[in-house]
């Protein structure tokens, strides 16, 4: 050990006074990306050495009360920082029996990509979050699955990425969520929403200035009343409680049925509100489309009425809400081919600027740059190939990007470059992004990931089919033989001899 770790503070002490102005920005690049998996490798030699001293009961004998406080002693860092790394001792560090032999880490997957340097902390942390989570109802085999498809994901995607993904992972293994404790984050003259949970409920917070107060008390007054709007009541009264046309009787009857707390009555009276204001047209149009809630779903999607799927802002909706909310709406058909492109959008018109608006925001749902999160509501149709070079506006030619990323696009120094993935690329007919070469002196074109995580789940889920596949099929191979051998079987065929 002594050997290796001499041989480290000599290599630091090497890089700490190497010159750097020799560098070329292609060299830089890539001595920051070297120097990120030796970082994170290192992260692996702490947990053997945090696995070591807790085996060895090290914090006890040196008088400290846990592993924690032995860490914040010794190494004199912050006590966040020394839960941070026992933790992910604990997660994908290798612990050992009583008789010696080893343990597979808790996060086996994961364990693997931190030791090939593929990781780092944070996405230990973003998968160890998601675990956690995971429903009690799931098997040993769909939490090892879960783990190993987020485990796939981290290694290519940052840990935001695999937040996001864990959301969508959690919505598949447990699709109707959980309810979780209300909580209120006030903040002065401001509505807070907050990004959307693993059990798809938003966080809502603000305080509200006198105005606003006085504006909303009548609406919360006649659509909150015990009794009215009530979703979960198919009897109950809709729409505006002193309507002359309501039936009195029967609000009291519902009233009385009505088991909704006062925070969930404004709740269902605020969401009667805005659907009553969307469907007046009075906001007019926002980026060449009426104001309104669009979602995406898939024909089985539909035909299974289960699941979930996400909205043009970025959000997730249960399937079964989604199709209670288009009751009223005017369905939008749109095909893709077998690569997730738009072939044909089902209208009674000719295609429009409008309608390819919606075709794109079904075919990619956000700003395609990769890396940028932005929703559909937030993004500009971009011309892959600008007009100025001869792109058409054809659907073809047309992708989502948001006005940041579109500034982007340019032919000087640091812009990017846009072009459509040609047949046999790893994602046909996608708007492929290529950085400037300061970013990516390989130039190699990408495409966004984040708006689809759902797909990188799929694929994920099977490559690790694959594998546990090819597993299987290699333990047959080693039994059969051995099996021949049990039952008194030749291994060379039966036969006449001659």
């Amino acid at each position: 050990m002594e050997h290796h770790l001499a041989a480290l503070d000599s290599a630091v002490e090497g890089l700490l006074t190497e010159s750097l102005t020799g560098l070329s920005e292609a060299d830089v690049v890539e001595s920051l990306q070297r120097m990120e998996v030796s970082l994170r490798k290192a992260s692996v030699v702490g947990h053997r050495l945090i696995v070591e001293s807790v085996e060895r009961s090290i914090p006890g004998n040196l008088a400290c009360k846990s592993i924690n406080d032995f860490l914040i002693t010794t190494l004199r860092i912050s006590a966040g920082d020394a839960a941070r790394r026992v933790k992910g001792a604990k997660k994908v560090g290798t612990w050992h029996t009583v008789s010696g032999d080893e343990m597979d880490a808790t996060l086996l997957a994961t364990a693997a990509a931190v030791r090939a340097g593929t990781i780092g902390p944070d996405h230990v942390a973003a998968i160890a979050k998601t675990i956690r989570k995971v429903p009690h109802s799931a098997g040993v085999d769909e939490i090892a699955v879960a783990e190993q498809i987020l485990a796939d994901l981290a290694c290519s995607t940052t840990p935001e990425d695999v937040t996001k993904a864990g959301i969508h992972l959690l919505a598949h293994l447990n699709p109707d969520g959980d309810v979780p404790e209300e909580r209120e984050r006030k903040r002065r003259r401001g509505i807070r929403i907050g990004k959307q949970g693993a059990d798809l409920l938003t966080p809502m917070s603000g305080m509200l200035d006198p105005e606003l107060r006085a504006l909303l008390d009548p609406v919360l007054a006649k659509l909150a009343r015990p009794g009215m709007n009530n979703p979960d009541d198919p009897e109950s009264p809709s729409g505006d409680a002193d309507s002359p046309t309501l039936d009195r009787a029967a609000l009291a009857q519902a009233a009385a049925r009505d088991g909704r707390t006062p925070s969930q009555r404004n709740h269902d009276a605020m969401k009667v509100a805005l659907q009553s204001l969307l469907s007046s047209g009075a906001l007019g149009s926002h980026r060449g489309l009426p104001v309104t809630a669009i979602i995406t779903m898939t024909l089985q999607q539909l035909e299974v009425a289960s699941g979930v799927v996400t909205t043009a802002s970025g959000g997730i909706i249960p399937i079964k809400d989604a199709l209670l909310m288009a009751e009223n709406a005017h369905p939008v058909l749109v095909l893709f081919d077998h690569n997730g492109r738009p072939l044909h959008l089902g209208r009674s018109r000719r295609l429009a600027s409008a309608d390819q608006r919606l075709a794109l925001i079904a075919a990619s749902r956000g700003c395609t740059r990769p890396g940028c999160d932005a929703p559909a509501t937030i993004a500009a149709v971009h011309h892959v190939t600008e007009w100025k070079d001869g792109g058409g506006t054809d659907i073809t030619n047309e992708d989502l990007a948001c006005d940041h990323c579109h500034a982007l696009v340019h032919e000087g120094p640091g812009g990017w470059k846009t072009e459509v993935a040609p047949p046999g690329a790893a994602h046909p007919g996608c708007t492929e992004w290529t950085a400037p070469p300061h970013i990516d002196p390989e130039q190699t074109p990408q495409v966004n990931h984040r708006h689809h995580l759902d797909q990188l789940i799929a694929g994920a889920l099977a490559r690790y089919r694959a594998r546990c596949d090819a597993g299987l099929r290699r333990r047959r191979a080693q039994w059969e033989p051995q099996d021949r051998r049990r039952t008194g079987e030749s291994d060379e065929s039966d036969g006449d001899v001659p």
